[in-house]
């Protein structure tokens, strides 16, 4: 498929860099795409701005700071994302220091920010997925555990269709958490996955559903 990945930092590199590897084209954007410019020389992933990306694109990558996510698909264009499947990588952090290692999230309980997101852009196709791992581990994770497992979800089967695929690619097992209110489980596992990172600056875990 042709993936367009929305986000220059870190996790938009390595997803890029992922999806290119698993055989999939892919162009990669960003406000400024000229500071993708070493980044594109050294994968020959074509950079462009968030309008470009989204056109070009059949499938899209969300992958930005959960505060700048509206602002990003609203410069996307609504129209370049209708119909089109988006992994949503982001969650709702907000701009608080973490509380005893526990990030602070700008949503409550009750609500997530992929469901708002969808309610903002009801034409796209929202996937929730790979926002509770770090970056080194997203792509092909080497654990002693084995193959840990990726939860997503989301209101569209063939969107989640497209979303499995690439997990799997990634070698990961995916795990389908049903529709887009999932999401208000999915995302504070955010907040599980940093407790140890901050707290004891151990980062290389992920999570693994185990069933009888």
């Amino acid at each position: 498929m042709r993936f367009g990945v929305l986000g220059s930092g870190p996790v938009g590199q390595v997803l890029a860099r992922g999806l290119e590897a698993k055989g999939h084209e892919v162009k990669i954007g960003s406000r400024s795409p000229r500071k993708l410019a070493e980044f594109s020389t050294g994968s020959g992933i074509a950079a462009g701005t968030f309008e470009e990306v989204a056109r070009w694109a059949e499938a899209l990558v969300l992958a930005v700071q959960g505060r700048a996510a509206e602002d990003v698909l609203q410069l996307a264009g609504a129209a370049n994302l209708q119909g089109k499947a988006v992994l949503d990588t982001t969650n709702p952090i907000s701009e608080e220091p973490p509380e005893h290692g526990v990030i602070r999230f700008f949503t409550g309980p009750n609500d997530s920010l992929m469901e708002r997101l969808q309610r903002g852009y009801p034409d796209a196709r929202f996937v929730k997925a790979f926002n509770s791992v770090g970056s080194a581990l997203m792509v092909d994770p080497a654990l002693p555990g084995g193959k840990p497992t990726m939860f997503y979800c989301g209101n569209d089967a063939e969107a989640k269709r497209v979303a499995a695929r690439v997990i799997e690619q990634f070698g990961w097992e995916a795990a389908d958490m049903g529709k887009a209110a999932a999401a208000r489980a999915i995302e504070p596992l955010c907040q599980l996955w940093c407790i140890p990172g901050f707290l004891e600056n151990r980062w290389s875990h992920a999570f693994k559903l185990l069933r009888r």
